[in-house]
């Protein structure tokens, strides 16, 4: 009987560590690298536990009706046990397993696991796993993966461990992408507000002087040769409209900096689509296209700041209107469902050429455009404006020809 008091002992032990690990990593939830340190090792004593219990059970099973049950202590440290069980079932990470025994597969070992690889998630499970199974040991990577919403981050931690001989790597995957995404509107706006403010303090006398200039100009007639006041007239002329253009640009930005703050109210997506229908829906057929929109069911409903939501499909639906310029019949859509996971899914679809798969990550950044005389605030406004509601907006390469933009709220 040694050898079950040993198990025992080892039990016990390592439900005392799991706890330590449990509180650690609640403790730094804020902190990925920390969580994720902190879940791995969890999970590896779980493995251990779970391992000593089967030994355990085998123990009393092959010694029959002389053993005795579990006192009163060993069954509180199996209800730990089994505790913390849960508690790394549903961890709010993604754990993996990879065993050398089986050849190196991939097996999902917790709830948000097994939720990344199901459909409605990660476009191509077999080639996340690869990227999993060749991140070396005891790193911090950040990987990036192919999801129905379009690209996705994560920090993925690998540990490994020898149970019995047995050699298992643990990868635990946090997703990071909204964390991200929000850290970079935050720089952004930060960036625009002073870009904006600095070139605007010293844009708008520009403007103001130069049109003084040019009214003042009509004093020298007569008193100095007219091709020269001709001359210096055209000159301020064209100082005064490129300065007012760039403080109407400039001006632009500041929408950016400056969004108001969004008043959700719960509203029906039907009605959302009958008034952006009713504002764009005229321009498309004049141009011999059309633009449907359809919401399945027609009572899904959700809660967001109606005017801003508006807001960023006309401006999609506006981008999709230039992208498909030069065709004859240009076609959009706007579809709602709900997708897996209880999500509100918004995509927005157009028959133009599409975005190159180089420049798919830049088109929402600030400034930047993919069209000759854009200003690149377009998509950068939708992605503050659904971010605001606590959303996400993805550019999902389409299976055919043209663009696919992808809401989830």
């Amino acid at each position: 009987m040694g050898s079950e008091e040993r198990t025992k002992v080892r039990i016990a032990v390592s439900a005392v560590w799991m706890a330590l690990m449990g509180v650690l990593g609640g403790a730094h939830l804020d902190s990925p690298r920390i969580a994720v340190l902190a879940a791995c090792i969890a999970l590896a004593l779980l493995l251990l536990i779970g391992h000593d219990l089967q030994s355990l059970r085998k123990v009393q099973t092959n010694f029959g009706p002389e053993v005795l049950p579990l006192t009163a202590d060993q069954q509180a440290l199996l209800d730990q046990a089994l505790l913390l069980e849960a508690r790394l079932e549903y961890a709010p990470i993604a754990l993996f397993r990879i065993e050398q025994k089986t050849a190196d597969v991939v097996h999902a070992a917790n709830t948000n696991a097994r939720r990344l690889v199901a459909p409605g998630r990660a476009t191509d499970p077999a080639a996340l796993f690869a990227r999993l199974r060749g991140l070396p040991v005891d790193s911090r990577t950040m990987i990036a993966f192919q999801t129905e919403r379009g690209d996705e981050r994560a920090l993925a931690a690998v540990s490994q461990l020898t149970l019995r001989g047995e050699t298992t790597r643990l990868v635990a995957l946090m997703p990071v992408e909204s964390e991200l995404e929000a850290e970079a509107l935050k720089a952004w706006q930060q960036l625009v507000h002073v870009l904006t403010h600095e070139i605007m303090n010293s844009l708008t006398p520009v403007a103001s002087l130069s049109h003084t200039a040019f009214d003042l100009l009509d004093e020298l007639r007569g008193q100095a040769p007219h091709d020269a006041v001709q001359d210096l007239a055209t000159a301020m002329d064209a100082i005064g409209r490129r300065a007012d253009s760039l403080v109407a640009f400039v001006g632009s930005y500041r929408s950016l900096a400056n969004l108001p703050q969004p008043r959700p109210e719960l509203m029906r997506m039907a009605d959302v689509f009958a008034r952006v229908e009713a504002l764009v829906g005229e321009g498309w057929r004049a141009r011999g296209g059309a633009v449907t929109f359809q919401s399945d069911p027609s009572t899904l409903e959700l809660r967001a700041d109606p005017g801003q939501l508006e807001q960023a499909l006309i401006n999609l639906l506006k981008n999709s209107a230039e992208a498909t310029a030069d065709l004859l019949h240009p076609q959009a859509s706007v579809r709602a469902r709900l997708a897996r996971g209880t999500r509100l899914r918004i995509e927005v679809t157009d028959n133009g050429p599409g975005v190159p798969d180089e420049l798919s990550t830049q088109i929402f950044t600030p400034f930047f455009s993919t069209k000759k005389h854009g200003t690149g605030i377009g998509l950068a406004m939708v992605r503050h404006l659904v971010h605001a509601n606590g959303g996400t907006v993805r550019y999902a390469r389409p299976a055919s020809r043209g663009a696919r933009f992808v809401i989830t709220f």
